[in-house]
Formats: C-alpha cells, structure tokens, sequence
C-alpha cells in the first residue's frame, strides 16, 4: 500500500514467514479464538462471526455479513466494524504461524461504502517476520472474493506468551477459558512454540 508508515515496514533482514508443520491445512475451519471474541465467537450476539478459512502458504480468506447492528451511517458499515474485521482476519493468521501475537500497529484504508447485508470476503497474509514482530496485509471485497477492494489494511502483530492474557486480562473470563477443554488445548498447542 501506498503510505504505509515505517512502522509497518519489514526490516531489510525480515525473514519470509514459514506456515508451522502442524498448522490446519488449506480449507481448513479455523474456528474462534474463545467464545466471547467479538471478532470470531459465537457468544457475541453483535458480534462478526468471521468464519476464517486457511489457505496457502501463511494467508487465510475469511467472510463476515454486515449486520444493522454494525452500522454507522445509516445503512452502511461503521469503520470501526469494518477495521475489526481486519484485524480479526489478521490475527487469526497467528494460527499458521502457532504463535500467540496481538495487535501492535493496524493502519487501514477505507475505499468503498460497505452497506449493511453486504458479505465481506477477506483475505489476509503474513508477508514478513523479524524476531517477534509478524507483518500482515488484508483487503476486504464486496459482494464476492474477486469483488471491488472495499477495505485495506498493513499490520504489525507482537508476539507474546500466554501469561501476557493472564497479566491484563480479567480472571474470570480467563478462567473460564481455562476451563474450556477445547480452549486449554488450544492453548496448550501454541504453548510449546518457543
């Protein structure tokens, strides 16, 4: 993208990103983060509901539909909505990598109006590692996965342990993630990456 800040540009010794062996194969569900994600869980009644699917290499494609309690403007997308639905798709690229990282830098760039009913097809890659900074790109289609671009961003992910979510988090939903076995498992799994 043009514009993009330094912030978000690889450094000259950035390495190629290598999709982890035990990464979900191309077409692949990957499934939500925790329930209560507003980007991906299902126990979020406003929430996206961004399905994400892995695709070659270290990207992903991922859909959400604009529902009337995203809108801003009447009858279209608020681009708040729109940005999360971005880096949803851009974190759950975390997955392929089976590294845990949050959100460092997100800069995006709003294109078209995205009106409510409308299905966004997403797509995102990592494009770049250094150390434990992951960088990432994503656009946001209408109507279709070869639509008109709507929405765009450049990334910037940090990795982190899992005690970086029990330091900030609150106990009680950190706990009943905790408790969940399919989560623990999940969790666990991105545990033994070093």
């Amino acid at each position: 993208m043009s514009g993009t800040s330094a912030a978000l540009t690889p450094p000259a010794d950035a390495q190629t990103p290598v999709r982890h062996p035990d990464a979900p194969a191309p077409g692949e569900l990957l499934g939500a983060h925790y329930e209560q994600c507003f980007g991906c869980g299902g126990g979020q009644p406003h929430g996206l509901h961004l399905e994400a699917r892995a695709a070659d290499g270290v990207a992903l494609t991922a859909e959400f539909t604009v529902q009337p309690a995203h809108q801003g403007a009447p009858g279209l997308a608020h681009g708040g909505v729109l940005a999360a639905a971005l880096d949803e798709a851009l974190g759950s690229l975390n997955w392929l990598l089976r590294t845990i990282a949050v959100t460092g830098r997100l800069e995006t760039d709003f294109l078209l109006p995205v009106p409510v009913g409308t299905t966004l097809h997403l797509e995102a890659e990592v494009t770049a590692v250094a150390g434990r900074k992951i960088y990432a790109v994503a656009t946001g289609r209408v109507g279709a996965p070869d639509g008109p671009v709507a929405v765009r961003a450049d990334a910037l992910f940090v990795e982190v342990k899992v005690d970086h979510f029990v330091e900030h988090g609150r106990p009680a939903e950190i706990q009943a993630v905790m408790d969940d076995p399919d989560q623990l498992r999940r969790v666990r799994a991105l545990e033994v990456n070093p």
